[in-house]
């Protein structure tokens, strides 16, 4: 009996080992892909000029409160009280326009993003699904999941030229 539990384990240690070597894995860098991608490069210049005029609003609130508070850093001490206090509430109604602003543009650019991001999935899935087959694995990994892979198994650059295509 105490001879067959190591035999067992030894077997069994083989049989998952020939099992391992036969699994065929690549690894790829989708962010890296999809966002060096033609489509990705053509939605970012549409996207700067979409959005132009509101990056150019919140820099100029944002530039009107600098000078703000430079002012009442400056003057404030020689001010009177309510001299002092109208400036800050003016300062204080530029930080809040600002993040009003700002917090609109970020939820705009993030939808927009979002939106490629589904638009392109598909392609992303069906490339994939290609090189899959191309060099016959059983698994495609993302590189975010791998601490090292040899580079004849990352298949990022061929995943970019599918996904320009």
């Amino acid at each position: 009996m105490l001879r067959i539990k190591p035999l067992l384990a030894a077997l069994l240690l083989l049989a998952s080992t020939s099992v391992m070597a036969e699994t065929r894995i690549g690894v790829v860098d989708l962010r890296q892909a999809l966002f060096s991608s033609n489509d990705a490069k053509a939605f970012s210049e549409t996207l700067q000029k979409d959005f132009s005029a509101d990056e150019a609003k919140v820099r100029d609130v944002q530039e009107e409160a600098r000078k703000l508070k430079e002012r009442l850093e400056k003057d404030g001490a020689m001010m009177n009280e309510s001299e002092r206090n109208q400036l800050a509430g003016e300062f204080q109604d530029k930080v809040k326009e600002f993040n009003f602003l700002k917090q609109r543009l970020d939820t705009a650019v993030a939808k927009r993003k979002q939106a490629f991001l589904d638009d392109a999935r598909p392609e992303v899935d069906a490339a994939v699904k290609e090189l899959l087959e191309e060099h016959d694995l059983d698994l495609i990994l993302p590189s975010e999941a791998v601490v090292y892979v040899k580079p004849e198994l990352n298949l990022t650059a061929e995943l970019l030229d599918k996904l320009n295509r």
